[in-house]
């Protein structure tokens, strides 16, 4: 009997966990209607865009590319500026367009600035011009090297220039009209194994083929009829290079060049500028933009200045009439 009692109470106990732990299943009647839906509206067509003409994407990338040109003429205060100058004595600098100085009232500044940080007085003024190559259509101006003789040169030590001439009368005056070294073929060699250096190589046209090994060697520096290294005028080139200031187009549309020292008249200053400017505007034909839409002046340890260059560009001939 209390065998039969202990079996139906585990049946019992087994039913009760069952119940517990099994999930409840239920069903769901297949007759229920099931709920559809369905979209009253149609939906907008969207037309694709046509492709743009290969000439037109080029012409929309190049004005995506070009920076937008502000004209502040006539406004009572720039775009972006709080104003046209600050009034008080300490501002933020970048609240305000960066001022624009006379050359004359640059040149002082950096001398005062040398002055007062007590730098040296006989360090190089630098003047970096931003250059305006454009011509008709396409055409552009091609970067260039020149050499211009300064009115009032700052470099204590003359340029040394080897003249290439096979005529023994024309390598004795070379020499004597200060050429470091003159001679023919033979100098070849000498070059390629860095026993002769120099800073200018001129020759004569008939020599010119045979410096064709140098070319790799000399890169810049290789005689070429439009530097004016190339030339039948030996005494005239050694004249110009000898003492000539050499300076190029970087960077596409850039001259970063020394014109003076800092130590010397503010005068001489200018002249030496001047001179630059104008061997930089012959480059360019005068019925086009001017060659040059910016100019800075600055020293080793001072800031740039930004300097009014319209006073330096060559003037029209009508206006030099009287």
């Amino acid at each position: 009997m209390a065998a039969s009692t202990r079996n139906l109470v585990r049946v019992l106990a087994g039913c009760q966990r069952l119940s517990v732990t099994s999930p409840c299943v239920s069903r769901v009647s297949q007759n229920v209607v099931r709920q559809t839906y369905v979209r009253t509206y149609a939906a907008a067509a969207v037309k694709p865009k046509p492709k743009a003409k290969k000439g037109e994407e080029d012409k929309d990338k190049k004005e995506k590319k070009e920076k937008r040109v502000i004209d502040n003429t006539g406004r009572h205060k720039p775009i972006g500026f709080t104003a046209w100058e600050p009034v008080d004595d300490v501002y933020m600098l970048r609240f305000y367009p960066k001022p624009s100085h006379d050359a004359g009232t640059a040149i002082d500044m950096l001398k005062e600035f040398q002055r007062l940080e007590f730098t040296p007085p006989d360090q190089a003024v630098t003047l970096d011009l931003r250059l305006d190559l454009k011509l008709e259509k396409k055409r552009k101006v091609d970067p260039f090297v020149s050499t211009v003789q300064l009115p009032h040169p700052f470099r204590t030590e003359a340029n040394k220039v080897v003249v290439f001439t096979e005529n023994a009368e024309q390598a004795q005056l070379a020499l004597e009209n200060g050429a470091s070294h003159a001679g023919g073929v033979e100098l070849v060699q000498k070059i390629l194994d860095d026993e002769i250096q120099a800073d200018f190589y001129l020759t004569v046209p008939e020599v010119l083929p045979k410096l064709v090994p140098l070319k790799n060697k000399l890169r810049k520096k290789f005689p070429k009829s439009k530097r004016g290294t190339v030339g039948v005028n030996i005494p005239r080139m050694l004249n110009l290079f000898k003492s000539g200031h050499e300076y190029l187009v970087e960077r596409e549309n850039y001259i970063v060049t020394e014109v003076a020292t800092l130590n010397m008249p503010k005068e001489q200053i200018l002249a030496n500028i001047q001179a630059i400017i104008n061997d930089v505007c012959s480059h360019k034909p005068a019925n086009y933009s001017p060659i040059i839409n910016r100019m800075i002046l600055c020293n080793r340890t001072s800031e740039a200045l930004l300097v009014k260059y319209e006073d330096f560009l060559p003037k029209p001939k009508e206006e030099e009439r009287p």
